[in-house]
């Protein structure tokens, strides 16, 4: 069963290309034009194993709002389009994951229902050229966009870049978790019938 898809949206403020591999190696060519956001994608594919392409133009003369979210739109949509009607995979995924003094959590349900639950005691305003804030509203994006319930916490605060660091990478793990195949069942994993 093929596990990519190709996701594009374009408007007045930005133009967005996702190509993303469920079953991938960690492969990725990643330009946002936003450096750091650039490396918490590529982070976050790595240690996901997914394969992901994106290619983003937005109006970053006003700021990088219009593009991290956009971006979060249809990575989401990626997401939903790859894992089709979820027969067979795992559906949950979990991840605690420390970078050096902080520890992040995450935990997935792709469950169709979108609910996201964020705490993440940033105390700079900025990462490189990436407003903090941002992360927040990707991740928001991500989980509307997929069907997703997602949780992400910091459970210990350290270094920002740190902090924003294992979010993406813990996100990354629990997503792979969530989306592996489960060889026992063949159905949606669920009482009630489909997902």
């Amino acid at each position: 069963m093929d596990r990519t898809a190709v996701c594009e949206r374009t408007t007045r403020e930005t133009k967005i290309s996702v190509s993303l591999n469920l079953d991938g190696t960690g492969r990725t060519q990643i330009h946002t034009g936003i450096g750091f956001f650039d490396h918490m994608l590529d982070g976050m594919a790595r240690h996901g194993l997914f394969d992901l392409t994106v290619r983003a133009e937005g109006d970053l003369y006003v700021d990088g709002h219009h593009t991290a979210e956009d971006t979060g739109i249809v990575l989401g949509q990626a997401i939903l389009k790859s894992i089709g009607n979820k027969a067979g995979i795992k559906r949950y995924g979990q991840m605690i994951l420390p970078m050096d003094e902080t520890l992040a959590l995450c935990a997935v349900d792709l469950s169709g229902r979108p609910y996201f639950n964020y705490e993440a005691p940033f105390t700079a305003d900025r990462l490189g050229e990436m407003d903090t804030e941002l992360i927040r509203e990707f991740f928001y994006a991500v989980s509307y966009n997929a069907g997703m319930n997602l949780h992400l916490k910091i459970l210990d605060a350290g270094n920002n870049h740190h902090m924003a660091e294992a979010l993406f990478k813990s996100f990354g793990k629990a997503l792979d978790m969530a989306s592996m195949r489960e060889p026992r069942i063949q159905e949606a994993w669920t009482t009630k019938g489909s997902l």
